[in-house]
């Protein structure tokens, strides 16, 4: 199959996915194209089956916005004509589904059917989708859509819940690389060592620091942590909220142990020397970096809020407490990193889960909708 993939080419988790996924695809031989504003970050080597179309926004003096939306339309336009493609799977709806549409609609009239399908990830439901200033377009991009997946079950019913929505929703599920993550602990006992010299728990947190991840109680959970035991925290990404944790750890005294790495590509090396992740959102559709967390044989301490029950679970994986709930948090990790036996059970725990959503696991998923939905365009031609 020749495959159109848009998506947000950075680190949040809709951006991963999409760029995994068509990793994957490739892989099993499909022509994978990707069209995006700037090269996904995880699109990071060469590989004989995928394509990637940078969209390009004029600026004119009349605009006070650039008219990304037509851009794109426009790119996605020229990539169908010129490349063949069979159909595209756009990655969180907003606005990647109503430009999708417009395509589709502008292709039709040169003779081409391409359908679409439409990935729902998180926050284009949950929060931005429900602005009234985007809801119609996003409800009626949505129905318009050849099909339409979410990554959870619990986003699946919030999009029942918040719109109109005239069409099943399928859940697939997001996916890890088990292979990638696979926990390396002794290869990388030097990086270990330079984070945690005196053989200090390393607990770690990955996100976008926006408010929604809750970054500040990430940081009051460690700081209940260190009071009980030696520990450091690496603080993985970059986002709006990170100059007001750096002054909340200078405030509470722990810029001794608390690290801020940035962005990192390599999740998987970080992720195999820590103990313990902390993901204590006010939402999470899935949770892919708890997943990835998990891969790596590392347990995890979260909210139970949105998708994340779904994947963390609790007792096994790891913990689960309302949103907010420091003191439940803390006393879950201090409970898990004080009890080594414990610990190992919760590794072996989180890898077995881990290995549910293993990208041979789903990706069969995506193939056998794209086949469906191709089928159904070519009988309603026909027709």
């Amino acid at each position: 199959m020749r495959i159109g993939i848009v998506c947000y080419p950075t680190y949040g988790g809709s951006g991963v996915l999409a760029t995994e996924l068509g990793k994957a695809l490739a892989d099993k031989g499909h022509m994978v194209h990707f069209i995006t504003y700037q090269q996904p970050v995880r699109l990071n080597a060469f590989h004989a089956n995928i394509y990637y179309h940078e969209v390009q926004v004029p600026t004119y003096p009349l605009f006070d916005f650039p008219p990304y939306e037509s851009a794109l339309s426009s790119t996605m336009v020229d990539v169908i004509l010129n490349q063949q493609l069979d159909l595209l799977h756009v990655h969180y709806a907003i606005p990647h589904a109503s430009t999708a549409y417009l395509a589709k609609q502008i292709v039709s009239k040169q003779g081409r059917i391409v359908p679409f399908i439409t990935t729902l990830h998180g926050t284009d439901i949950t929060l931005v989708g429900k602005d009234k200033t985007y809801a119609p377009v996003v409800t009626f991009s949505i129905n318009e859509s050849d099909a339409i997946t979410a990554v959870s079950n619990n986003l699946r019913e919030e999009t029942y819940k918040s719109f109109q929505i005239e069409k099943d929703i399928e859940v697939i599920y997001n996916f890890v690389d088990t292979e990638r993550f696979k926990r390396r602990a002794a290869e990388l006992m030097h990086f270990r060592n330079a984070i945690a010299p005196n053989g200090e728990k390393i607990l770690l947190h990955v996100s976008n620091f926006r408010k929604v991840k809750r970054v500040p109680d990430v940081v009051k959970v460690f700081a209940q942590v260190r009071e009980k035991l030696p520990a450091k925290l690496l603080l993985v990404g970059d986002g709006p909220d990170r100059p007001a944790i750096e002054s909340m750890c200078r405030d509470m005294h722990l810029c001794g142990d608390v690290r801020f790495v940035g962005k990192q590509e390599q999740l998987e090396d970080v992720m195999s020397i820590s103990d313990l992740f902390l993901l204590p959102s006010d939402y999470e559709s899935f949770g892919l970096a708890a997943l990835e967390a998990m891969a790596a044989e590392v347990p995890v301490i979260s909210s139970n809020a949105g998708g994340l029950p779904e994947v963390n679970i609790h007792g096994k994986t790891g913990y689960l407490s309302p949103v907010g709930d420091v003191d439940s948090m803390a006393a879950n990790a201090i409970k898990l990193l004080e009890d080594e036996k414990l610990l190992e059970a919760m590794r072996k725990g989180a890898l077995e889960q881990a290995q549910r959503f293993h990208i041979s696991n789903i990706i069969p998923q995506y193939e056998a909708l794209y086949e469906e939905v191709m089928n159904r365009a070519l009988a309603s031609v026909d027709k």
